[in-house]
């Protein structure tokens, strides 16, 4: 067994499939799942579509008022808010069938998994092949996903080839067609190489991973630094030794604290909320996680509970959008405010790795 052999797992179009899941009428509808703003239908953006909706040009990241003017047409279009609960139920159902397909199971995302199965299929492609339409089988079967899977040597392969066929997808790169597979893609499709990387090596005349691979490392390097120059080296020769590695998901961060006196009044709960927005954040950096929901927690002098979150537009690690958006939350929960509040919690969830990152800087 010299090569080792990894998956990447992508759900497809996950929270819209999501919604189609419970409301199987949708899937003949373009769909677009949205996390609305407090400013009205139309502000807000676009967490997910399907892809009925994409041929439209409604994607992920785009205000929900472009996407409504691309789906104009579609009387039938449908703008759904995020329910991250129902969406954790069925990805974490999901993720079970698949960790008990693994040698190593690696949770990237409520979507996303990266599985070592070298052990499990005797270092045979042919085999992981079936172990994965296998995986594909009870998935649809007992939770009603649709996945796409990428199998080849190592991670960088894999998680360019789970895209490669979506939706539904199931790609096989042996190590003997890695150059034949990589070389006519665009290099965009490279992870970490984003519109600003890819309009720099337009400006070089360079549009696909074959003309990519005429640049040498001492170019590559002068161009980016060593470290990039070097990943991108690499990578567009399918060159990637990152292990799979053991990991669980870590559903949410928070901090809580008893006051030193039952209050309402919003500028002394702010000033214990930053306190503890500051340990936050030091947890979020220490674990290298990025955060896409912001949440408060207000415990009553009657100890009755009350809680308010938003998510955000993009994932983050800045401390500055841990604040902004625990201080607007609380001044919404104190707005109505009769009692007295006790304790007081900041938590983030949707969390992922820095390095899901689409843009080559953020990566590293």
């Amino acid at each position: 067994m010299g090569e080792r052999i990894v998956f990447h797992i992508d759900f497809d179009y996950f929270f819209a499939q999501c919604e189609e899941i419970r409301s199987p009428e949708l899937r003949t509808k373009p769909v677009c799942v949205c996390v609305f703003s407090d400013r009205g239908s139309d502000s807000g953006a676009i967490a997910t579509a399907n892809y009925i909706a994409r041929k439209f040009g409604a994607k992920s990241g785009m205000p929900i008022m472009f996407a409504k003017k691309r789906l104009e047409e579609r009387k039938d279009a449908i703008f759904l808010p995020v329910d991250f609960d129902y969406y954790t139920n069925i990805s974490e159902a999901s993720m079970q069938i698949i960790k008990k397909n693994a040698d190593i199971f690696e949770y990237v995302g409520k979507d996303e998994a990266y599985l070592d199965v070298t052990k499990r299929v005797n270092g045979d492609f042919s085999k992981a092949s079936h172990l994965a339409q296998q995986i594909k089988n009870a998935l649809k079967e007992k939770t009603k996903v649709s996945c796409s899977i990428g199998i080849s040597p190592n991670k960088l392969i894999s998680k360019i080839a789970s895209d490669f066929k979506k939706p539904d997808g199931l790609t096989v790169v042996t190590p003997e067609k890695i150059e034949e597979f990589l070389e006519p893609l665009k290099i965009r499709d490279i992870p970490g190489i984003g519109k600003k990387t890819e309009e720099q090596f337009s400006k070089m005349d360079v549009k696909t991973i074959r003309d990519l691979k005429r640049l040498d490392i001492f170019t590559l390097n002068k161009k980016f630094g060593r470290k990039i120059g070097a990943y991108i080296f690499n990578s567009a020769r399918g060159i990637n030794n990152e292990p799979v590695k053991e990991h669980e998901p870590t559903i949410q961060f928070s901090k809580i604290a008893t006051l030193k006196r039952d209050s309402k009044d919003f500028t002394f709960l702010l000033e214990s909320m930053r306190e503890l927005c500051n340990e936050l954040h030091s947890t979020i950096v220490k674990n290298n996680k990025m955060f896409k929901s912001v949440g408060i927690q207000l415990i009553q002098s009657d100890l009755s509970n009350k809680t308010k979150s938003r998510m955000l537009r993009n994932p983050t690690n800045s401390y500055d959008e841990l604040e902004k958006n625990a201080e607007q939350l609380l001044k919404e929960a104190l707005a109505d405010q009769h009692m007295n509040v006790r304790r007081l919690g900041v938590k983030v969830s949707e969390l992922s790795e820095i390095a899901g990152q689409s843009s080559i800087t953020s990566y590293f």
